[in-house]
């Protein structure tokens, strides 16, 4: 079986934002849609280790921020590749505004914001659905929405292997990070984007 069959669904890439008792806090999803047109309502799907995750669960209310194709990859590296609990996402960042219900949303390399208020929430093991009616959501520019596919052939860094075999190591195939041992466990969990061990690839170096 080649797991990277999933690489050819067509996914968007989104910054999912929430916020609970006075911090802020974003990551980078690919599973969001809408399941509903009247009312309209959305869905999110996101790993339980996430700290977003936690945040929506306790305030029930997030935003879904739809990343364009000139979101450059600082944008992905700064949502996707650190904690929430570990760091402040929002400390620094500017290219971002507050919505109606309070919270933050992409203004830069992203097309529009969804925001929207939880209804419904499904336990999925590793990951939290959330089910939610939008309650406000705007367009910020015509940007074509960056897909999945787009990420992993123009944004991603692209990583060379090297001739020599010193030392084995595990690559995350979709954010890049390495992981170095002989074996990699079966629930091995990518530390920055959350994937499985089914989605890292042995390279030497």
């Amino acid at each position: 079986m080649n797991n990277k069959a999933l690489y050819k669904l067509s996914y968007g890439l989104f910054v999912l934002t929430s916020s609970f008792d006075g911090k802020d806090n974003g990551c980078i999803i690919n599973t969001a849609s809408q399941v509903t047109s009247s009312p309209n309502r959305i869905s999110i799907t996101i790993n339980k280790e996430n700290y977003t995750e936690t945040m929506i669960k306790k305030s029930g209310k997030f935003n879904v921020s739809i990343l364009s194709e000139k979101a450059t990859f600082d944008l992905y590296q700064h949502f996707g590749f650190q904690s929430g609990k570990e760091v402040d996402k929002f400390a620094n960042f500017s290219a971002c505004r507050r919505s109606t219900n309070g919270l933050y949303y992409i203004t830069h390399g992203a097309n529009a914001y969804i925001s929207a208020k939880v209804e419904q929430t499904l336990d999925l093991g590793s990951h939290t659905m959330f089910i939610a009616i939008i309650e406000d959501m705007e367009i910020l520019n015509d940007d074509a929405s960056a897909t999945y596919a787009f990420y992993q052939s123009n944004i991603k860094p692209s990583f060379s292997n090297p001739t020599t075999n010193k030392k084995t190591v595990w690559r995350c195939t979709i954010c890049g990070y390495t992981y170095e041992d002989e074996e990699l466990p079966e629930d091995y969990i990518c530390p920055l984007c959350k994937h499985p061990a089914s989605d890292f690839e042995k390279i030497d170096v």
